[in-house]
């Protein structure tokens, strides 16, 4: 009678009994040769989240031959917190060049500045424009 090994049995090692004394489930994983970290060692690395900004509007103005230049300047001061200088400087810009810049602004409050304009002219009964446009 002979005695018969493991590899005799199953020539393929994968596949061959283990002879360890853990179980299969509790062995530890195979180390790669670029780790440099002890068994059972995790480095946890917390990556700060890339925060985008948001996309920017030009609020705008622009000239008509009806709306009083006191009306756009009242405006400007309303909605836009402008200095009476400063209204009157862009005032004086919509009036001679067709169109002036009011502000720049995140989308959502250009759309409530440029509604809020437009619903204020109509109630005084002036056809100015207020339009948005990406920046």
């Amino acid at each position: 009678m002979s005695i018969v090994t493991p590899n005799q049995l199953c020539p393929n090692p994968i596949a061959a009994p283990r002879a360890s004394a853990l179980p299969l489930a509790m062995a530890l994983p195979p180390r790669r040769e670029d780790e440099d970290n002890g068994p059972g060692v995790a480095i946890i690395t917390r990556t700060k989240p890339q925060v985008k900004k948001p996309p920017l509007y030009r609020v705008l103005l622009l000239n008509d031959d009806f709306t009083p230049m006191e009306f756009v300047i009242h405006v400007l001061q309303s909605f836009f917190n402008k200095s009476y200088d400063d209204a009157y400087v862009i005032m004086m810009h919509v009036h001679q060049n067709g169109v002036g810049e009011c502000g720049v602004f995140t989308y959502e409050v250009a759309e409530t500045k440029v509604t809020l304009v437009m619903d204020f002219a109509r109630k005084h009964q002036h056809p100015l424009q207020c339009v948005m446009e990406r920046n």
